[in-house]
């Protein structure tokens, strides 16, 4: 049989039936009324073929086909150890659920608007702050208020370099030698926290990039206090470097080996994390005046760099306040392109390639529709981020949504099926094992 016949028989024949079983066969995709599938039945296909098909599917699809039977998930791992994989992924809102307990994690698919039920590993996710998600992986901070990336697909966790490593904390130890509070030396004098309250005070957003500068590796870099500035590590560090330059950051992406940067003030600047020390050069300057709550910095799938506003406040004829209900939530949603040339902003009503914007505690992100056919073109897909809020008011109902970005009208994701803390956040799947852990 020829390779485009066994293609034709595999989409024809044999994916509807994989991807219409009602239950997902991998033990953190369990449903219940799992079907059989007689895998004796599968005609015997060229593990090349399988593996060009199998890296057409989205994560849920093909974590269903490497269950099949043992030749599918031998060419299910072989796809994944040779880094071959590399279909583009629809978000998925990820949330947590009080009755489904304390280590349980939930996948939102806005392609198949349905939910995935996770299994986490230790420490507890509902007892953890979420302060990032890139490339699949969450970023969260502990009730020693010490940080660990979780791959929600996979389980598999990294401890970050300690706490105690990021400029201006200091451990306050007790008699016995064991850490007792932290200090927090950028005033004075210092402020003292307990351990699991340092965390609500220290971060504000953390990224996972991958590094151009190393195959399979990747960097963490970190907004925190003091004044919102910029932290970074790589795999094998066992501590945080401070880079020390710019201030009061909001968002960052790293585009060919620059780290861009915006701030609350509209500024933009890049960071090169090749030189030593780390080189700052100012891109864009600030705003004459700050004209919303949160900005983003986007690079958009056609290659422009995309600054984005977001106004958040309380909305014309509110009604009074309600306990446990939001009182501020996102009212315009602003797109400019960066003419690094001309240095400025253009802004602009309708994104290029039919594209989509997700906005929230994950990487900022600009996808097209083209590829992505079931999101809302020229929409963007937010979540709450504004710390004011999600931090200090853990029970409020969150600002959540899709907003037409030409008429900023709104529509809910989906009914709320979330707990409202930690807040739930975007996160791109991701099968991919990181090659290197941090020191601690």
């Amino acid at each position: 049989m020829q390779p485009k016949q066994l293609w034709s028989l595999l989409l024809s024949r044999i994916l509807p039936k994989l991807l219409g079983l009602p239950g997902i066969l991998l033990k953190k995709f369990r449903k219940e009324g799992v079907m059989e599938l007689d895998a004796a039945a599968l005609p015997e296909l060229p593990q090349d073929v399988l593996m060009d098909i199998f890296g057409t599917l989205e994560v849920p699809d093909l974590i269903r086909a490497g269950s099949v039977c043992s030749s599918w998930h031998a060419t299910y791992k072989c796809l994944l150890d040779l880094r071959q994989y590399k279909q583009p992924q629809t978000p998925c809102l990820f949330y947590t659920c009080e009755s489904a307990g304390s280590n349980v994690g939930f996948l939102y698919s806005l392609k198949e608007n349905r939910s995935y039920k996770l299994t986490l590993p230790e420490p507890p996710i509902r007892s953890r702050l979420l302060i990032g998600s890139s490339n699949g992986w969450l970023i969260t901070a502990d009730e020693r208020s010490e940080l660990h990336l979780v791959n929600p697909i996979t389980g598999e966790q990294v401890a970050l370099p300690s706490v105690i490593t990021i400029e201006h904390v200091k451990p306050i130890f007790d008699a016995s030698g064991t850490i007792r509070m932290y200090e927090l030396s950028y005033q004075t004098p210092p402020d003292l926290f307990d351990l699991g309250d340092l965390r609500d005070e220290l971060y504000f957003k953390a990224f996972v990039f991958p590094d151009p500068s190393t195959t399979g590796s990747y960097i963490v870099v970190l907004i925190h206090e003091p004044y919102s500035r910029l932290s970074f590590a790589r795999p094998g560090d066992d501590k945080w470097t401070w880079v020390g330059q710019g201030s009061q950051y909001k968002d960052c992406t790293y585009v060919d080996g620059l780290l861009y940067t915006v701030n609350y003030s509209g500024e933009i600047d890049a960071f090169d994390f090749t030189a030593s020390p780390v080189k700052m050069t100012v891109i864009m300057k600030e705003l004459k005046y700050p004209v919303c709550e949160n900005m983003y910095i986007i690079q958009a799938p056609w290659g422009d760099l995309l600054h984005v506003w977001r106004t958040i406040d309380v909305p014309p004829n509110a009604p009074p306040w309600v306990p446990g209900k939001c009182m501020v939530e996102t009212l315009k949603i602003q797109v400019h392109k960066v003419d690094l040339e001309a240095k400025q902003r253009v802004e602009i009503n309708r994104l290029q390639c039919d594209s989509v914007l997700f906005l929230g505690h994950n990487d900022s992100l600009c996808l097209s529709t083209q590829v992505h056919p079931e999101l809302k073109s020229n929409h963007a897909y937010f979540t709450d981020d504004f710390k004011e809020l999600t931090v200090l008011l853990k029970n409020c109902m969150r600002d959540m949504g899709v907003m037409d970005l030409e008429n900023s009208v709104k529509k809910e994701i989906v009914s709320q099926i979330w707990s409202n803390w930690p807040c739930p956040t975007w996160i791109t799947p991701n099968l991919m094992k990181l090659n290197q852990a941090f020191n601690r």
